[in-house]
């Protein structure tokens, strides 16, 4: 059993990277960017194609540097997010980034490779032990795990991490959080990343210095920050890109205007779809019919420009602002447009509400399986970035009392507990074969 040990949270919007060495103080690897350290990386890659001495030039960037890259781009660009939401998909093989094919383990080398370099050097560890994260469930339709695995150990592989241990996410985040459990405790750990949810009910004990665990259920679901981040796109976006208007048909019937445009284009994961050239086609076909052809030709702006990357970062401003205020303004522009409307939070929690049903049935559900009840549950410890939203807190609270609501290091607790189950002399109790 090494004394230092690697956890890696990579997640669909931002990856944490955290050591834990025995008798010291488990930490965050930190990113300096823009002389300000950062212990979030987030999951971003950009490739930028210049021509040097009439030659072709790929530039790979990661995290905080591919969004400096493609906002000064000089030359053509790719930009890549949440990638990870395809790691258990069959449906996505490869992908065309300028004349080179990609696999989806080729871009996470990529990324990979990207945040060892810009770690400088913290990850130069020798032997340690390395564990990482996984969800429960995978994002997606008919995932395969076995793929899943695959496209992991291939990846942690290109970066010299070729005997990785994998974990739960959730129960990384309950490893870390039970450092504090003093005595026999039940816990539910809800950890909210960007493209699933996933929870854990896990029940510690402590003897003296020694933690033990039980596990006694697990459940996810494809419902997390990305799918609120749809909703938002949805409804104070897409109508100005041509949601919900009309198109005439060859016999001047008056059409609503297809969907499909729209669902794609509030998935991040799928925004390169409307960039290949048959969507793109079929945008300006629609363009030439639309009863509001302006707004379809903004619709080929945004696209066609990748202004998408301004727009959803205004999104995510947006929807943290409505964190702590009742409500905010949405503002944006790009080429000669501006989008600047009013978000209430009311609004906006009724928009998700599909998406919170969804997750407080499975919590339900989890808790029926597990054959326990509501008072059972000694604590409840919210992870990752949607625990911030309210009603997230207000769906867990009305189930289980605020009192019982715990949160801490909302973005590190996974890697920081991922750490330490490295360093546990039972870390096989907690691993997933």
């Amino acid at each position: 059993m090494s004394d230092f040990s690697i956890g890696i949270d990579f997640g669909t919007t931002n990856t944490v990277i955290a050591l834990a060495e025995r008798d010291k103080p488990v930490r965050s690897v930190k990113f300096k960017h823009n002389d300000i350290f950062h212990d979030v990386y987030r999951s971003l890659l950009c490739y930028e194609m210049t021509v040097q001495n009439q030659r072709a030039h790929v530039d790979v960037t990661g995290g905080p540097w591919a969004l400096d890259q493609y906002l000064t781009a000089r030359g053509e660009v790719r930009f890549l997010q949440s990638f990870k939401s395809h790691i258990a998909s069959s449906l996505f093989s490869e992908t065309q980034i300028f004349s080179k094919r990609y696999t989806l383990q080729d871009i996470m080398s990529d990324f990979f490779h990207r945040f060892m370099e810009d770690s400088a050097e913290q990850l130069a560890c020798g032997n340690a032990t390395v564990i990482a994260g996984r969800p429960i469930v995978y994002a997606g339709y008919s995932p395969d795990e076995n793929l899943a695995r695959e496209r992991y150990d291939a990846a942690y592989g290109s970066i010299g991490f070729t005997d990785v241990s994998y974990v739960y996410e959730p129960v990384g985040a309950a490893y870390y959080y039970a450092r504090k459990v003093e005595r026999e405790a039940t816990i539910l750990v809800a950890d909210f990343g960007g493209g699933t949810s996933d929870f854990s009910i896990i029940r510690f004990e402590r003897k003296g210095d020694q933690l033990s665990s039980t596990p006694l259920g697990y459940a996810g679901i494809g419902i997390a920050g990305d799918s609120f981040d749809s909703c938002l796109i949805d409804h104070i976006v897409s109508p100005y890109l041509g949601k919900g208007s009309s198109y005439y048909s060859l016999d001047r019937q008056v059409l609503d205007m297809p969907n499909n445009f729209y669902n794609r284009f509030s998935k991040w994961h799928e925004l390169g779809i409307l960039k290949s050239p048959t969507t793109m086609r079929e945008l300006k076909e629609l363009k030439a019919v639309a009863v509001n052809p302006k707004l379809i030709e903004t619709f080929i702006d945004v696209v066609d420009n990748d202004w998408s990357m301004d727009i959803y970062d205004a999104i995510s401003k947006t929807k943290m602002a409505l964190t702590t205020q009742e409500e905010t303004t949405f503002s944006v522009e790009f080429s000669d447009q501006k989008i600047e409307e009013k978000v209430v939070r009311a609004d906006f929690e009724n928009w998700i509400s599909k998406d919170l049903s969804a997750i407080e049935s499975k919590v339900e559900s989890l808790l029926v399986d597990s054959n326990m009840a509501v008072s059972d549950i000694d604590k409840v410890f919210l992870t990752g970035g949607t625990s911030y939203v309210p009603a997230v807190q207000n769906l867990f609270a009305k189930h289980f009392g605020r009192d019982k609501l715990a949160s801490g290091k909302q973005l590190e607790s996974v890697a920081y507990g991922l750490a330490l189950v490295g360093l546990d002399p039972n870390a096989n109790t907690w691993t997933v074969k």
